[in-house]
């Protein structure tokens, strides 16, 4: 069973909104809330890239691609990850991965396609 279970890619129109929801299933609380999480995607003949990231302790960091329409956020509660992602872009097509770091290991998502027409 995957440690990080993803949901929410699609196909949309340039201008649309699409969240993404990263569940870690098999964290518990204390080694989930000081992880820092992220999203990485990767575009066709291209290398993977961070997208996002957020700590444990609320800071965020942002590809300036994405700066002013992406939202990283988390529950720890629930242990996930969330990218709000608003007036998308054909360039943001791509495979989008979460990650999460913990002190001792790093866990990657599946992976799902977000898709933006133009």
């Amino acid at each position: 069973q995957r440690q990080l279970v993803e949901s929410g890619g699609g196909l949309v129109q340039a201008g649309e909104s699409l969240k993404l929801s990263c569940k870690a299933t098999r964290m518990i609380l204390s080694t989930f809330s000081p992880s820092t999480v992220g999203w990485y995607r990767q575009a066709p003949g291209k290398q993977r890239e961070l997208v996002a990231s957020l700590s444990g302790i609320g800071r965020t960091n942002y590809t300036d691609s994405v700066k002013g329409r992406f939202t990283i956020s988390r529950d720890n509660g629930q242990r996930r990850v969330h990218l709000q992602m608003n007036d998308l872009k054909p360039e943001d097509t791509a495979v989008y991965y979460c990650t999460v770091a913990t002190i001792r290991d790093e866990y990657w998502g599946q992976g799902t396609q977000v898709t933006v027409s133009s």
